[in-house]
């Protein structure tokens, strides 16, 4: 049995659950998210709590146990409380501006580049070098985070570019001069 998946996901007050043909709708004070479950499992909901169950022992029931409690109690925070990432700039010239649902980042290119943020993700910029990415869906807020990051990953001999807030850049030395 899924250590992870035998434990129950609580819904706060305020959440509504709906739950027909395959499809877990969650619906809180911050949005509304919907999900196919996927086949292996079924779900068992009560006034208070979410159960997921294997249908039998199946590599694909087993895997798929775990793996849908998680993303069923992903989406039960996402919609009471929210997700957010955070990412940080740093070089000479490099600064981000958000206008809008467009994310303009001066990265060291010979031009601008100007990311459309999907829609139900925000972006809070704070002193042009740091940026807050929230959003309800965690995966959709975790994929954009890393879109931005690709854009200028960090390198390892100045350690200038974009990079997670709690992330750590192993330092190259550089060259040294002919003695």
């Amino acid at each position: 049995m899924s250590r992870i998946g035998k434990l129950p996901v609580e819904i706060p007050l305020g959440v509504k659950i709906a739950f027909d043909s395959a499809v877990l709708k969650v619906e809180g004070p911050k949005g509304t998210l919907s999900r196919k479950i996927m086949d292996g499992v079924t779900l068992t909901i009560s006034d208070k709590s979410i159960v997921v169950n294997r249908n039998d022992d199946g590599i694909k029931a087993r895997s798929a146990h775990g793996l849908t409690r998680t993303l069923v109690d992903n989406m039960v925070v996402g919609v009471t409380k929210g997700f957010e990432t955070a990412l940080e700039i740093s070089g000479v010239g490099y600064r981000a501006e958000a206008k809008g649902d467009v994310l303009n980042l001066s990265l060291g290119y010979s031009h601008p580049v100007n990311f459309q943020l999907p829609k139900g993700i925000t972006v809070e910029v704070d002193k042009m070098t740091k940026l807050l990415v929230k959003g309800i869906d965690k995966e959709l807020v975790g994929q954009t985070a890393a879109k931005i990051r690709s854009f200028r990953g960090p390198e390892p001999y100045k350690g200038k570019g974009i990079r997670y807030a709690d992330e750590v850049i192993l330092r190259k030395a550089g060259k040294t001069g002919k003695k």
